[in-house]
């Protein structure tokens, strides 16, 4: 799961960085850094994940990138279409919240697993 998640996390900060020229950076650079940061600290501080405040914070991460996913849910039809997200920014900014959910994911497996090693 290290790789795995080192690969995301460059991932996370990949997709940060081609926000440059998107309508609303000052959102999307936050939400794309903050699932890269949950991504490196399960590839590279796993013990310290087990850290009942860490946790919790992970915990209210997961929260708020649920309610992002649900927020930003696009609305057209077949929105994993190429064709449809490709000219979509509403697509686009959806399916991007739901890969950074994703990422949170992977990150709480590790230390939700390192929580239950540590007990």
């Amino acid at each position: 799961m290290r790789y795995a998640n080192i690969v995301l996390g460059l991932l996370m900060v990949a997709f940060a960085v081609v926000q440059y020229n998107d309508p609303d950076p000052y959102i999307w650079v936050p939400i794309y850094l903050w699932a890269g940061a949950w991504a490196f600290a399960a590839a590279f501080a796993t013990p310290r994940l087990a850290a009942r405040s860490l946790q919790g914070l992970l915990a209210l991460s997961l929260l708020v990138y649920a309610g992002l996913v649900v927020f930003y849910w696009p609305r057209a039809e077949g929105f994993w279409h190429q064709e449809v997200w490709w000219n979509d920014e509403e697509a686009r900014e959806g399916m991007g919240a739901m890969i950074a959910f994703a990422v949170l994911l992977c990150a709480s497996a590790v230390a939700f697993t390192a929580r239950s090693r540590r007990s």
